[in-house]
């Protein structure tokens, strides 16, 4: 067992934002080469960014959300592509939590371990002696060619045929790498595909989906933390938000540094920053961002507040997070496409930070569980007195 003093938020976020000229100036290798650089994994290890969601025996902090999305948004505000990977191993380190003990002995041990993961049941799996046999593909897996083990779900055919959706804990040696990360945002998050061949999973290493779902914990020593009074739904949402707020972020300080120096083709003004249009355009855009930091505000707020005080989750609550997580991502894309839309024709050039910027934006809410409108059609539905219509709450 390890302990450590644990860092104060303050701290921790300090850390981050250290790490965005790093970052930055890793950006364009980790977009040519579609992972990230080595040095940025090292650097944002030695930040602690990868201890945040590991229970505190192991030497993590179990920080709650509200310190993930301040972090999220400080990475983002140098490279996107490796806040969303910080993010995404947020998410399945928290989940191992659930995990039995022995089992979290051993994915623990490996100091500042990183897991990656999908909820997507892409693969099947079947009983053997002492566990089950996994095969199957899962794409759109981020971070993977940085990680230790993957968080991987299959569909288990149960005794009476009912099919029962699983969620196991892999090696990554276990698994193939499908190089196939060929994207127009988002590139450095060397989201690839990893497939399962007869991967043999021990019985100790998996367990129901909806189990899951619900952060309902196979760990003796886990339960009475507070970061697990949580179902999984409301964790990742807030765990993921981070990315694009610093987007969102990131474009408007792209926007206002590039601004004194531009002037409008075509017309008497010299400067655009003069054009009562320009004074629309950001003020319209920069209320966005505001409103967006609300969103993610309420969202962390929720779900810290929960977790204090281990009072139950209402259906009501749990889709709200989502629709938090919806209404941020889609404020924050009209903010960034704003702002892109009134950064010019020269913004095109590979070197302005406001075309990566915009394509980075919109594959993040293009992701299924980010997505605007999915989110918030969901949130009207429970509103409307029908229940959800996914697992996924």
């Amino acid at each position: 067992m390890l302990s450590t003093e644990t860092p104060t938020r303050e701290q921790l976020v300090g850390q981050a934002a250290e790490l965005a000229p790093q970052l930055r100036a890793n950006a364009s290798w980790a977009r040519e080469n579609r992972r990230q650089h080595e040095s940025t994994i090292e650097a944002l290890a030695a930040a602690g960014i990868f201890r945040l969601r590991v229970p505190r025996r192991y030497g993590g902090y179990e920080a709650d959300t509200r310190t993930l999305v301040e972090i999220g948004t400080a990475l983002a505000r140098g490279d996107a592509s490796a806040s969303w990977v910080a993010s995404v191993y947020w998410i399945p380190t928290w989940m191992a939590g659930l995990f039995p003990d022995e089992v979290q002995d051993e994915v623990f041990a490996t100091p500042d371990v990183r897991i990656c993961g999908t909820l997507s049941p892409t693969a099947m799996a079947a009983p053997a002696d002492g566990g089950i046999v996994v095969n199957g593909k899962w794409g759109f897996i981020s971070g993977a060619l940085h990680s230790h083990w993957q968080e991987i779900v299959a569909i288990l055919p149960t005794e009476d045929g009912r099919p029962l959706p699983i969620v196991a804990l892999v090696p990554m040696s276990d698994l193939q790498i499908v190089d196939d990360w060929h994207t127009s945002g988002l590139q450095g998050t060397g989201s690839v595909s990893t497939v399962a061949e007869n991967v043999f999973v021990p019985a100790a290493r998996f367990l129901p989906l909806p189990m899951v779902l619900e952060g309902q914990s196979a760990s003796r020593l886990n339960t009475d933390l507070p970061m697990y009074r949580a179902p999984l739904l409301p964790v990742a949402s807030a765990s993921s938000v981070g990315t694009v707020l610093g987007l969102a972020q990131a474009a408007q300080e792209a926007f206002l540094e590039r601004l004194p120096s531009r002037k409008i083709t075509y017309t008497d003004y010299h400067s655009q920053a003069e054009a009562p249009l320009t004074h629309l355009q950001v003020a319209t855009a920069s209320m966005k961002v505001d409103e967006a930091g609300f969103h993610a505000d309420r969202l962390a707020g929720l779900v810290d507040g929960k977790c204090a005080e281990g009072s139950a989750w209402t259906m009501a609550e749990r889709v709200r997070a989502r629709a938090d997580m919806g209404a941020l991502g889609q404020l924050a894309k009209e903010a960034v496409d704003i702002f892109s839309n009134a950064s010019g024709g020269s913004s095109i050039y590979d070197g302005v930070p406001i075309q990566q910027l915009t394509r980075d934006m919109h594959a993040a809410g293009l992701h299924a569980l980010m997505h605007p409108d999915t989110n918030i059609e969901l949130y009207g539905r429970v509103l409307c007195g029908l229940a959800p219509n996914t697992l996924y709450v």
